[in-house]
């Protein structure tokens, strides 16, 4: 007696895998680009001694930077588009290794009478005009400065096209920034926490709130395994 004969979704069909495509070596070229990064670092230190370690240093924190795809945008955005919050908190992490040493740093001229040094700038309006839009920018661009400058170092088009808006938009912005120092900042108070809560008070708290941030990311990570 024959078998009925098997209908089509049942049937096995062999696929035939195709070949893999070698991969092409490309280790002369990384010989040849180190060998003339090295040559310029050379250049550059018979200008000028400092231009080759600003060069170096430069090299170095893009390999980094590009290594672990290191982005402060992606940082903020990652959490609420992938769930992911590895990157914001390794930036958290960052910031508090930076609060450390820079609280040190200030802190010993504070005690030694020196003037405090940094930059404090005064925040207001301007503050969230200029992140709101930076932050529309970098959403669509997929990159923050850092981010921007990797990428197009591996030849992104749209970070090409974006780093090009981006010096245009920083000079634009420098254009006018008179205006805004006159009618804007020049209102805005200049805040330093020391001032106001004290070093003590200031330095741990911002830590305390830094730690809270990074359990929190930590929780919004893992919270559907659990």
């Amino acid at each position: 007696m024959e078998q009925p004969q098997a209908s089509l979704k049942s049937r096995v069909h062999t696929v035939t895998a195709k070949p893999s495509v070698k991969k092409k070596n490309q280790l002369g070229y990384g010989i040849a680009l180190l060998a003339a990064i090295i040559l310029f670092g050379v250049f550059l230190s018979n200008i000028k001694a400092p231009l080759a370690i600003r060069w170096m240093l430069g090299i170095a924190l893009g390999f980094v930077l590009q290594r672990s795809r290191f982005c402060f945008t992606a940082a903020t955005r990652d959490p609420f588009l992938t769930g992911s919050t590895s990157l914001l908190r390794a930036v958290l992490i960052a910031i508090m290794i930076a609060t450390v040493g820079f609280a040190a740093i200030q802190y010993n001229a504070f005690s030694a009478g020196k003037p405090v040094p940094g930059n404090i700038s005064p925040v207001g309006i301007h503050t969230i005009i200029g992140g709101i839009i930076f932050g529309i920018g970098a959403v669509i661009a997929g990159g923050c400065a850092s981010g921007t400058l990797m990428r197009v170092g591996e030849a992104y088009i749209m970070n090409m096209i974006a780093l090009v808006f981006f010096i245009a938009g920083s000079a634009l912005g420098a254009y006018h920034f008179g205006w805004w120092k006159a009618n804007v900042i020049k209102n805005a108070p200049s805040i330093f926490l020391p001032n106001v809560l004290g070093w003590p008070l200031a330095f741990f708290g911002q830590l305390v709130l830094l730690f809270a941030l990074y359990w929190l990311a930590l929780w919004w990570d893992y919270r559907k395994a659990e």
